[in-house]
């Protein structure tokens, strides 16, 4: 008589019948002592010490550089010779905004997100219908409301993120099912991106598009399905980059710029200036040339890895790049550990999109894709995205603590 598997996971149906049918799981081999002695350190603090560790690595490299990069756009923005800390005290304080919401999103249960989900992607639906209607325009682009202090295309990385999450944990035994999974899927995110395409913005659009698939992918999509999903999305952004000016001549630009660098875009040039100039140890913290009179455009926003690599050279981005190196394996460990699904796929949705940003902002500044405006996470100067980042750590660290408690043995009391 074949046994009946003695494990119910409560994100997905159990179905009985299925089990007289297939083998039960095969039991998990116990973790050695090394293992167990790792996680025990990374959460003696009550949550992923080292995930907090590298987030704080990364804000003071931030403050650091904004502060460095934004001399001179201080002194144009104010007309004060004196006054070379205008983005910087903004900057700060965004960052104390962002940390007390990480650390009260640190402190709440992860789970109410999922009763909060949907109420969020309404609020987020809405605030991009005002943006469309309301919003500031800056760079032929309406991106922002309330003179440039919000921009809800960052809100909608985080809303995805708990939605996707909430929405494949409750089908996940089901998602394979083309009414269950592709179905809903596109229109979901379809919608929202198509929102944040009109403003226009294409980069934005595609961070969201790629987070909410690879998520589709770890909540278990078959082939088919994301076969299907990439292909509809590499059509509709074909279609989007051949009917958008901008969108043809960044990509025209790119494309000679692959024949002959001489030929890049101005922006482009001036960014790998400023890696030649810096070289393996850098021109010294401050000593930037290229981010004075406007010769290398927004050096403190899209383009502060450029103004890293000439002021720290090679070694300061290979710390860069190491720092979220770390930050996405201590994501993808806490992902592994939680111990629900709901918890694995908030965790592993935040770091996607924490990496993805990441990246798409290096290879623009390496001249590997063409320029697309989104920030470097945490580093880059910009409210919005610095609150909505640090919020999504604030939502890992939570599900951290829920890891930590298995991980560290409770003393006896007395």
């Amino acid at each position: 008589m074949t046994n009946i598997p003695q494990y119910i996971d409560d994100d997905t149906e159990f179905n009985y019948a299925d089990a007289l049918v297939r083998p039960s799981r095969p039991q998990a081999s116990p973790p050695d002592r090394q293992e167990v002695a790792g996680r025990r350190r990374a959460y003696a603090a009550g949550f992923d010490l080292y995930l907090g560790l590298v987030v704080a690595g990364l804000c003071a490299v931030g403050l650091m550089m904004v502060y460095s990069a934004s001399i001179d756009v201080s002194y144009q923005v104010t007309g004060n010779a004196s006054s070379t800390t205008y983005f910087f005290v903004r900057q700060l304080r965004s960052m104390v905004l962002g940390v007390a919401v990480l650390l009260l999103f640190s402190r709440v249960d992860y789970h109410i997100w999922r009763r909060l989900a949907a109420p969020m992607i309404g609020v987020v639906i809405v605030l991009l219908g005002l943006v469309l209607r309301f919003g500031d325009t800056r760079f032929q682009a309406q991106r922002s409301l309330i003179e440039g202090s919000v921009q809800p295309g960052e809100l909608a990385k985080f809303a995805v993120v708990l939605y996707m999450a909430a929405w494949l944990a409750a089908k996940r035994g089901r998602i394979r099912r083309i009414t269950y999974g592709i179905i809903p899927f596109s229109f979901l995110v379809g919608g929202i991106a198509f929102l944040i395409v009109l403003q226009p913005d294409l980069s934005t659009a595609a961070s969201i598009l790629a987070t909410a698939l690879s998520m589709f992918f770890i909540a278990g999509a078959d082939l088919f399905q994301m076969v299907a999903i990439g292909g509809v999305m590499g059509v509709a952004g074909w279609q989007l980059i051949s009917h958008l000016d901008y969108a043809q001549q960044r990509l025209a630009a790119h494309w000679a710029a692959v024949e002959d660098l001489r030929q890049a875009s101005d922006h482009v040039q001036q960014a790998v200036t400023a890696f030649i100039n810096g070289g393996l140890t850098g021109v010294g913290l401050g000593e930037s040339r290229q981010k004075f009179a406007n010769t290398l455009p927004f050096p403190h926003t899209d383009s502060i890895f450029a103004v890293i690599g000439e002021e720290l050279g090679l070694l300061g981005t290979f710390l860069v790049i190491v720092l979220f190196a770390a930050l996405i394996y201590r994501g993808f460990t806490v992902a592994r550990y939680a111990p629900d699904a709901f918890g694995s796929l908030l965790v592993a949705g935040v770091t996607c999109w924490i990496a993805y940003d990441a990246l798409l902002n290096i290879a623009v500044m390496t001249a590997m894709i063409p320029p697309t405006g989104v920030p470097l996470p945490f580093i880059s100067y910009g409210g919005s995205s610095l609150v909505a980042a640090l919020a999504g750590v604030g939502v890992m660290l939570n599900v951290s603590r829920a890891v930590s408690r298995s991980a560290v043995p409770r003393r006896r009391q007395g």
